[in-house]
Formats: C-alpha cells, sequence, structure tokens
C-alpha cells in the first residue's frame, strides 16, 4: 500500500463508532491545542481533562509506527487514561515520517514533553507512549535525563520497538502472522529513519543506548507481537543499569492492544492492570498539586 492508503486502512481499524455518554470517559474533556516548533513548524495536541485529578500529567505519543497514527486513532485510549489514572494527559500529534523523518517525530516529542511541563506545573509528570509511540518516549526521557529541561515521575513503555536491526524480532515466534510482522517494521524503519546510518544512533537502537538514571518504568508487552522479547529485553536492560521497572507481560494479546480496549475485553483489562501499575509507581513519588485546567488552554 501506499503512505496514505495505510494510513487510511489505520484510521479505520482504530477510529470507530463509541458512545461518550456513560462510562468514566464521558467525564473527560479534551480541548485542542498547537505547539510552535524551533524549526518555524507548528503540531497539534489534545489536552485531556479527568473529572477527579490527582495532581498528575502524562505526555502521550501515539503508536503507528511513526507513520500511521494521530491524536483520533488514540482519542478513545487517552481518554480512558485520563479517567483511569485521574491525570491530564497531552496527547501529541507529532509530525510523521515519511514526510518528516527522523530526527523531526523525536524533536517534536521533546517539544510536547517541554510544553507539558511548562503549562502543568508541580505536577507529578509522565513520559508515556505505544509501539513507535514508546520508542520515543524513551528518547524523550533520555533527552531529560541529559539536558535536565523536565523532571519525570515515570515513564510508562507500551510494546516498545527497540531494536532497528530486527534481529530479535525476526527470531520471535509470532514474527509474522499477527497483525504486525517483522517486514510492517523494517517497512516503518525505513521511514522514519531512511539512512541506515541513523538506525545505528542511540536515540533509535535503544538496545544500544545508555538508560542509567531514568525514571521509574512500567513496561508491557503483548504475547503474539514480533516485539515481544526485545520489549522484554529492554526490561532487563533498564534493570540492570539500576531503573526501577515493573515489567507487564501482555498473555494471549497482540500488537496495538491499547486501541482495542472497546472491542476486546482482554485488552481492556490488561489495560487496566498497566494503569494499576502506573498509579503504584506514582503512588510511591511525591504527589503533585492539580495545576490548571484543560479547558483554559486555548492556545501556545
Amino acid at each position: 500500500m501506499t503512505v496514505e492508503d495505510a494510513r487510511e486502512k489505520y484510521r479505520a481499524s482504530a477510529i470507530r463508532p463509541r458512545r461518550l455518554d456513560d462510562g468514566p470517559q464521558a467525564a473527560v474533556t479534551a480541548v485542542d491545542t498547537t505547539i510552535g516548533t524551533a524549526d518555524g513548524g507548528s503540531f497539534r495536541c489534545r489536552v485531556y481533562t479527568p473529572e477527579s485529578d490527582e495532581g498528575r500529567v502524562i505526555t502521550y505519543l501515539h503508536g503507528g509506527g511513526w507513520v500511521l497514527g494521530d491524536v483520533d486513532t488514540h482519542d478513545w485510549g487517552c481518554r480512558t487514561m485520563a479517567a483511569s489514572l485521574n491525570a491530564v494527559v497531552v496527547s501529541a500529534d507529532y509530525r510523521r515520517a515519511p514526510e518528516f523523518p527522523y530526527p523531526t517525530p523525536l524533536r517534536d516529542a521533546i517539544a510536547a514533553a517541554r510544553w507539558t511541563s511548562r503549562s502543568f506545573p508541580g505536577r507529578d509528570h509522565v513520559i508515556a507512549g505505544d509501539s513507535a509511540g514508546a520508542h520515543m518516549a524513551l528518547g524523550v526521557a533520555l533527552d531529560a535525563r541529559d539536558t535536565r529541561d523536565v523532571e519525570f515521575a515515570a515513564q510508562l513503555l507500551l510494546y516498545p520497538p527497540v531494536d532497528p536491526s530486527l534481529r530479535i524480532a525476526s527470531a520471535c515466534e509470532h514474527a509474522e502472522g499477527y497483525l504486525l510482522s517483522v517486514d510492517d517494521m523494517a517497512w516503518h524503519y525505513e521511514l522514519y529513519a531512511p539512512d541506515p546510518r541513523q538506525r545505528r544512533e542511540p536515540a533509535v537502537d535503544l538496545l544500544s543506548a545508555d538508560v542509567r538514571d531514568l525514571p521509574p518504568t512500567v513496561l508491557a508487552t503483548a504475547e503474539f507481537d514480533p516485539l515481544c522479547d526485545e520489549g522484554a529485553e529492554m526490561a532487563e536492560k533498564l534493570r540492570t543499569a539500576g531503573v526501577t521497572v515493573r515489567y507487564v507481560p501482555g498473555p494471549g494479546l497482540v500488537h496495538g492492544y491499547f486501541v482495542m480496549q472497546d472491542i476486546v475485553p482482554a485488552a481492556a483489562a490488561h489495560s487496566r492492570e498497566v494503569f494499576r501499575e502506573l498509579d503504584a509507581v506514582l503512588r510511591s513519588v511525591r504527589r503533585g498539586a492539580p495545576g490548571q485546567r484543560a479547558e483554559a488552554l486555548q492556545g501556545d
């Protein structure tokens, strides 16, 4: 498929008719705003505010292989996250490959985290993402550690790709036939980092990165996912580096379950387990004071 065809297929599978008039998501409000970038561009963010606020804020980076996905495809998941964790969620619609290859999406993700930190000071700040978004979330955490521009209380990584060589994924028992394949990942990496030399940089080849002094981490994988084994290896690498890690395997699940919560009961149950693990991490750190509500943020 062309990139546009792939995007339309992804949107069609991720955006379904949903009722927002019942359940915890009904009490979550959302407002879009725009963040300017250092290169003169901009991207959209959607800010979700829950009815009950525990002084937390999450910068969320959506999945889709750096090419697919946007704030709309992950809207339901972010609403569920905001309601489940009583946290403001800032979902970043970073610019995507191939129009904007690496490092632009990562730089946008970093800019989103810094904007969140400025806009919601005093809160326990989580950097989070699923799939390619989890890959960039880890990159954002590395940048924050080195620059000290943002302080994170925790990071949440849902089925992250961390090995651009695809050596681990190719050897995985479920490399083909379960929604995401190794060939799919090769296509995504080629569009995201078209220069093979870029794929050796620590911000892309995360298994080669120095991950010391990163925030407490919740890392979740899916059993029937070619990224499962490298996710588990990443969890062990973090743990060996002295990072507090809560590893949450996903028996019976496929890649992308975060956007399937309304139609796959097991995906919803596992997401709740992941949220509970993150909640436990946040309760072990300082509780932030509630800041301004998202409705007040009409633009940057």
